[in-house]
């Protein structure tokens, strides 16, 4: 195929697109997201600052939260069991500080 016959009567549907009555397909490259981070483990024995509002979307949702300090879970324990995150204490007194 030459460059010429790119143009030609029969590709005009390619030069006007809203003309033809053809279909475009848009290819995108597959990716996988993966919200959940592993900490080994550690992260699960404290208790990480979300605001409550996330907290209260994620029990009616089931959808993750994501805590000052990067952790992405979705709460099902009861955080005053469980001493505070250090990062997220630290983060949260430079934000408020």
């Amino acid at each position: 195929m030459t460059f010429a016959d790119l143009f030609s009567n029969d590709a005009e549907p390619l030069r006007n697109p809203d003309q033809g009555a053809g279909t475009s397909v848009l290819e995108r490259p597959e990716t996988k997201e993966s919200p959940v981070r592993d900490d080994g483990g550690d992260a699960d024995r404290f208790a990480h600052y979300v605001s409550k509002d996330r907290i209260a979307e994620s029990r009616a949702t089931g959808r993750p939260v994501v805590a000052l300090c990067g952790k992405v879970w979705v709460p099902k324990h009861e955080p005053s069991k469980y001493p505070v995150c250090p990062d997220c204490k630290r983060i949260y007194e430079e934000m408020m500080g």
